[in-house]
């Protein structure tokens, strides 16, 4: 599913209007029938309703609205404010269709000047209609002491398609108590790129996304950056598995992790990597981590560093079609060392995560000196130290999106929406997933799945799509079957087989 900026959602609407051929008024009304569907589903009819209309086509969905729900009983008031005495044409039509409905026109107020805003209370739902996707200046003014307002209520609030305040790209400078704080956001068409992001959740609450019918073919036609997985996209990629097939052709994979102390990180990813279908998977670890090892995950083979303690030995990847690297190494000098002479030296696919990360972040020359069509997975805090501090989640996505060009490989930026950077600028959202794998070792279980499907044959884009896809699947099946709050990393391991199951049938 694509995700489009303001200016290309417009372009969308009017594609629409254009091609189906439908007039704007009546994509409108096609619009407001959705929402007050979705309203209706979840308040009852004696809900009393306040609906706050911005002068822009935002407000003629809300006005629109407002004469719906009162059609379909609901005592509503609304509010439509005209203070720059200047309306959109649409907003205009739905003012006169309102008006003239003689249940709904006592019950309406045009604010020019002053305004005395009702009393909001809980038990109360507020339709906010202020301001939709094409704002792009934070609000300020009396439109900011609104929003204040209806935040500080206990009235319910389903915003139109956007939070008011809230921008659809970037709200790095924007202004957070200044945005409506919405108990559902009905989002038209499709989701927004800042709905993906952590930190604007508490703007959205729950987001329900409705379909108004855009045209197919323009949605078809327009280019997006931003992109989101669903499983249909996922399906087509996955490899099948020859009935003659054997253990050497099914790929063998090197895993470098675990410093003495760390032994569950290296477990963790070998164990993900050869739930991944590798046929063979070695690890690569310091000497005091054989009995565990051996023990934990005796399908691997086990290659000794000559160290005791550390990672210090750098090895041959001749024989590998994979590699991931990083996983419970930490960050000593001597480790530092051989992970950069081993990133050097690797010419097969390779994942770097967690220490590998640390490391170059400690040693920025050294990022020089990567192999093109690295895979690096980071955390938004090991992002941040490789690349420095981040205000909010669209700055570190648009730094981790040039780093992927500079560097002409993939960033895989973790989180509930773990976000795909591509060396040619492209971003690919994950949908899967839950906060239930916000759990130690989650990453590792990513580095073993990535790597296994390298060595498996996936490309390196394919391997970063399914990969990231089956990790929140699993999670998400092991949340279903135990709930969120009890998951660790193996869970997520041992839902690996149900998600492959799950996408191939």
């Amino acid at each position: 599913m694509k995700i489009f900026t303001s200016a290309q959602i417009h372009e969308l609407d009017n594609y629409t209007i254009e091609h189906e051929p439908v007039k704007s008024i009546d994509l409108m009304e096609r619009a407001a029938k959705a929402l007050t569907y979705a309203i209706v589903e979840r308040w009852p009819g004696d809900v009393p309703v306040i609906v706050f209309a911005g002068p822009g086509n935002n407000g003629g969905d809300a006005l629109a609205v407002a004469r719906l729900l009162t059609e379909q009983g609901y005592q509503v008031q609304t509010f439509l404010f005209n203070i720059f005495g200047h309306l959109s044409a649409d907003c205009t039509e739905n003012k006169k269709r309102l008006t003239d409905n003689k249940k709904s026109r006592s019950l309406f107020t045009e604010v020019t000047q002053e305004f005395d805003p009702p009393q909001l209370e809980k038990g109360m739902l507020v339709v906010d209609g202020l301001f939709g996707s094409g704002l792009n200046k934070p609000l300020n003014g009396g439109f900011a002491s609104l929003v204040k307002y209806i935040n500080a209520s206990a009235a319910e609030v389903v915003s139109i398609d956007m939070p008011s305040g809230l921008m659809t790209e970037d709200n790095t400078y924007n202004v957070r108590a200044n945005i409506i704080r919405a108990t559902l956001t009905l989002t038209l068409g499709q989701q927004k790129l800042s709905m993906l992001f952590a930190e604007n959740q508490v703007f959205i609450g729950e987001l329900q996304v409705l379909d108004i019918g855009l045209s197919k073919e323009g949605i078809e036609k327009t280019d997006s950056q931003y992109t989101i997985l669903e499983d249909s996209d996922i399906r087509p990629l996955l490899l099948s598995r020859d009935p003659f097939a054997h253990k050497g052709a099914m790929g063998n994979a090197l895993v470098i992790a675990g410093s003495y102390g760390m032994a569950g990180a290296a477990i963790l990813a070998v164990e993900a990597c050869l739930r991944s279908g590798a046929g063979k998977v070695t690890c690569h670890s310091p000497r005091k981590n054989v009995a565990v090892m051996q023990t934990a995950v005796p399908e691997a083979v086990l290659q000794i560093d000559r160290e005791e303690t550390t990672f210090g030995d750098p090895v041959d990847t001749e024989d590998y079609q994979a590699v991931g690297i990083g996983p419970g190494l930490g960050t000593a000098e001597q480790t530092a060392i051989a992970i950069i002479a081993q990133l050097r030296r690797t010419q097969c696919p390779l994942v770097a995560d967690a220490d590998a990360i640390n490391i170059l972040a400690n040693h920025r020359a050294w990022m020089q000196q990567l192999p093109k069509e690295i895979i690096m997975t980071p955390h938004p805090k090991e992002f941040d130290r490789l690349e420095g501090h981040s205000a909010d989640s669209y700055e570190r996505l648009s730094k981790a999106r040039d780093l992927a060009q500079r560097l002409g490989g993939y960033i895989i930026l973790k989180g509930h929406r773990t976000a795909l950077c591509c060396p040619d600028g492209h971003v690919v959202f994950n949908s899967t997933g839950n906060a239930g794998m916000a759990t130690a070792g989650s990453g590792d279980v990513l580095t073993g799945i990535l790597t296994g499907l390298l060595a498996r044959g996936y490309s390196r884009l394919n391997a970063c799509v399914v990969g990231m896809y089956l990790h929140g699947l699993a999670g998400d099946i092991a949340a279903r079957e135990m709930g969120e709050e009890s998951l660790i990393a193996r869970d997520i391991i041992r839902c690996l087989p149900k998600a492959f199951k799950k996408l191939k049938d």
